[in-house]
């Protein structure tokens, strides 16, 4: 299994990172994103909503599950921490075929929902405000997306 990294020295790095991926992104694109509370994975979603085009202030919908936002794609900003069951059928598979970009925080709750393909991003503290990303590309659009993001 492919698997990348990135490593940034501070929040403004992290969403330059992000803004990258955002400008890259294609319809349909489903991105997850994984780390302990705090670890910044709304702040890449911020990032990556500036790539989109996004100008709107981007919070975490972890009370409404869903947040919708228009750009060059649509983003569909998922928060799932608060799904109590991850087999309920809560119309995700809409967003995941759908024309935007998906970006998921804590997907790990509704694996069984989630696309074969799709591009599984870890942020990690490594320091104050250093942060590892780690990118586990899974379908060939993802590690091509990958390459290009770290080279």
């Amino acid at each position: 299994m492919d698997q990348f990294q990135w490593d940034t020295k501070n929040t403004e790095e992290t969403m330059v990172f992000a803004k990258r991926l955002g400008e890259k992104a294609a319809a349909g694109d489903v991105i997850l994103l994984e780390g302990d509370l705090g670890a910044g994975k709304t702040t890449f979603t911020k990032g990556l909503a500036l790539g989109l085009g996004i100008e709107r202030n981007v919070n975490s919908p972890t009370f409404t599950i869903i947040k919708e936002y228009n750009g060059r794609l649509p983003l569909y900003h998922m928060d799932v921490y608060r799904v109590e069951d991850g087999d309920e059928d809560l119309g995700f598979d809409e967003y995941f075929h759908g024309q935007g970009v998906t970006v998921v925080e804590w997907a790990h709750l509704i694996e069984d929902q989630l696309p074969e393909e799709r591009l599984k991003i870890v942020i990690h503290y490594t320091g104050n405000e250093e942060r590892r990303i780690a990118l586990h590309p899974k379908g060939k659009r993802y590690v091509k997306l990958c390459e290009e993001l770290v080279k």
